[in-house]
């Protein structure tokens, strides 16, 4: 019987750097997509469009996330995670740099579809340098923390239209998004190679794609969980800074407070059903998140007081990205070894791609019904039908990702 070696301080070291990476990596990408939901009012003024033509530019950076996941994805498979995960970074800094001096609004239209690319790359990559250098045993928690970074980017972009808005207006809201190109520099510094990329790395990028349309049944499986997934998540966060708005007539000051209150609560679920899952499967983990949810929607879309304003996204976004805490972990470990780069983050992106109009068809349902009942009804369906898909669905809880010679994948695949 092989006895497993104890971790040494300088693995120990080189796994909390991976984390970091990927971490703050995500966190700066969420921050420079978010920056754009506070300001749907202020660039429809600036560019002379109208709203919808501004909440359009989000379904652009959305719809091309998935040509990021493929670009990126087949070059971290076939030459590392480390060189793809830097020059992803320094991409979008720049993109970001540049949508703050848009002079029209094709330009800015033009670079967030750009953008997009950068997006749809860095979450794949980082995502599979992360897990594959966390120790099984917090493989769930590190996804929580991992894909907390999504919610702390929101925060921090809301904290910046608190503040930054209103004293230095809308231009350096992008233009600090220029500062992740430092990270590039931490990544190649401290980041080291993964050694479960190191044994399985691909002889070709044919060799890769050729891997990824041998296991496709599992592929678009995942590809439908990560479309509701994203249906969930955009449908609860994009539009709500305006609903409250429109709706409630909070104004910007008021709704940024709430948008940074109630992305502590995301960051919390997170974390909290990440670990959960280490305990209770991905799957199961995922489902109670998904009944929190269900349990808010009432006050959540028709609560009337300021208390529910506050109290009622908080509850929300602990569900919603409480599924999404396990999602790292969960697209990695169904994904073969020689696809860890591609198919996690096209997947996802992929998932983006199909749900990118989450917005617009909100936004017309608002037309309709109204914005309660469309914003409700619309995560009512989704909510429901996610559980559908994991209840029919499988996992590959604990996994190993780095070969043992003594014995064979402990989760073959199903």
């Amino acid at each position: 019987m092989q006895i497993a070696q104890p971790a040494t301080s300088s693995s120990k070291s080189n796994a909390r750097h991976a984390v970091l990476a990927g971490f703050f990596g995500w966190t700066l990408d969420a921050f420079d997509f978010f920056v754009v939901v506070f300001l749907y009012d202020t660039l429809a003024r600036q560019f002379g469009v109208s709203k919808k033509d501004i909440i359009f530019t989000t379904f652009a950076t959305l719809a091309m996330r998935p040509i990021g996941a493929i670009i990126f994805g087949l070059l971290s498979d076939r030459y590392g995670r480390r060189k793809p995960l830097m020059a992803n970074v320094i991409y979008f800094s720049l993109i970001e740099l540049l949508c703050g001096f848009s002079p029209n609004y094709t330009f800015f239209l033009i670079m967030r579809a750009l953008f997009g690319i950068g997006m749809g790359g860095e979450w794949g990559v980082g995502a599979s340098l992360t897990m594959e250098a966390a120790p099984v045993r917090w493989r769930g928690i590190l996804s929580g923390i991992l894909q907390s970074g999504y919610s702390i980017g929101y925060l921090l972009a809301a904290l910046a239209a608190r503040f930054l808005l209103p004293a230095w207006g809308w231009r350096p809201m992008f233009w600090i998004g220029a500062l992740p190109a430092l990270l590039a520099l931490y990544i190649r510094t401290k980041v080291p190679e993964s050694e479960a990329w190191k044994q399985h790395r691909a002889a070709s990028i044919g060799q890769v794609l050729r891997a990824a349309m041998l296991d496709w049944k599992r592929f678009v499986y995942l590809v439908v969980l990560m479309t509701f997934m994203m249906f969930m998540s955009h449908g609860t966060q994009d539009l709500y800074p305006d609903f409250l708005k429109e709706v409630h007539h909070l104004s910007g000051a008021v709704v940024a407070n709430i948008a940074i209150f109630y992305n502590v609560g995301a960051v919390i679920g997170a974390i909290i059903f990440g670990h959960l899952s280490q305990v209770a499967g991905r799957r199961k983990s995922m489902i109670g998140a998904l009944g929190l949810c269900m349990l808010i929607i009432p006050l959540w879309a028709f609560g009337g007081s300021f208390v529910v304003f506050a109290i009622a996204p908080f509850v929300m976004q602990m569900g919603v990205q409480g599924a999404w805490g396990v999602i790292p972990v969960h697209l990695n470990e169904m994904s073969a070894d020689a696809t860890r780069g591609l198919m996690p983050g096209l997947t996802y992106q992929l998932g983006i791609l199909f749900a990118a109009p989450t917005n617009t068809i909100e936004y017309a349902l608002r037309d309709r019904v109204g914005y309660q009942w469309a914003i409700a009804g619309f995560e009512v369906v989704t909510i429901l039908t996610l559980a559908v898909l994991l209840l029919l669905g499988s996992e590959r809880h604990g996994r190993s990702f780095v070969r043992d010679p003594l014995k064979s994948d402990p989760m073959p695949a199903d």
